[in-house]
């Protein structure tokens, strides 16, 4: 959770930002190019960093920290397969099987700024319900879009989210919400995806957050594994995420990630 004031950010910040969120879009589309059956996360992981490194950012998770209790986060990217909701470490000993969902989150750092993003791939063919909730989270993120605009409220996109899965018979994970993003990879404010209409801080201008999204098959409730980074659904069925960050201006919002190369390179068609 991010604690304290939003950051509103000047029109020069939010174009490097923009330039970091434009990084990390290539990179998951790099990265999705080699999703196939029998390959290890740990790969996809190797892969991500070079290309990160490559075009002169560091990977933002790497070696990241949020409690000195814990080991920092050894990978670039968080891999998480199938149950895992969030925070995948990419392992050589986890290989893609056909039909498995992997999500695929990234974060860059470039000229000190953070750019976030994360997209949930299908493995080779997967069954008619995991396909169903990509659809439906990925549809939930542009729902989500569409109600951080300045003069709303975190409440009125989080009711908006939670209304639409819920239709569907899906959950929305409670415990792990969006965030701000730019100077820090995580920054105020929290931005769930469950809410009351009308309820939370009112969005302003010149804020850039990560909305997020993370949907479950099943039931919301949400466990940790022993490596204390590891997210995975207490009923252990699948769960996907979709992500991009945004930023706020008065009269519009802007989308600084993208989907269309990742969309373009892997070929993908069924999630709308």
């Amino acid at each position: 959770m991010s604690k304290g004031k939003p950051i509103e950010k000047t029109k020069e910040q939010i174009e490097k930002i923009r330039k970091s969120c434009q990084l990390v879009s290539a990179t998951i589309a790099e990265v999705g190019r080699h999703i196939r059956p029998g390959v290890s996360t740990l790969y996809l992981d190797k892969i991500a960093e070079t290309f990160i490194r490559d075009h002169g950012a560091v990977p933002a998770f790497k070696g990241y920290q949020f409690d000195p209790d814990v080991i920092p986060f050894p990978g670039s990217l968080c891999t998480s397969i199938n149950e895992v909701v969030v925070h995948g470490i990419p392992s050589a000993s986890a290989f893609l099987k056909e039909g498995d969902i992997i999500s695929i989150d990234c974060g860059v750092v470039l000229d000190g700024y953070y750019g976030d993003s994360a997209y949930t791939f299908g493995v080779g063919e997967i069954s008619a319900e995991k396909e169903k909730l990509l659809r439906v989270t990925k549809e939930a993120l542009n729902i989500a879009i569409t109600q951080a605009k300045a003069g709303n409220r975190l409440g009125d996109l989080g009711y908006a989210v939670q209304s639409y899965v819920e239709s569907f018979g899906f959950s929305v994970v409670r415990d792990m919400v969006g965030h701000g993003v730019g100077i820090r990879l995580h920054e105020p404010p929290d931005v769930p995806n469950y809410g009351r209409k009308g309820q939370g801080k009112q969005f302003q201008a010149n804020w850039v957050i990560a909305i997020e999204p993370m949907v479950n098959i099943g039931r919301h409730e949400i466990a940790l594994a022993k490596d204390n980074w590891t997210i995975f659904t207490k009923d252990k069925k699948p769960s996907a995420q979709f992500e991009h960050t945004v930023a706020i201006f008065n009269d519009h919002t802007e989308i600084l990630t993208t989907f269309a190369e990742i969309e373009q390179l892997t070929n993908i068609t069924i999630y709308g």
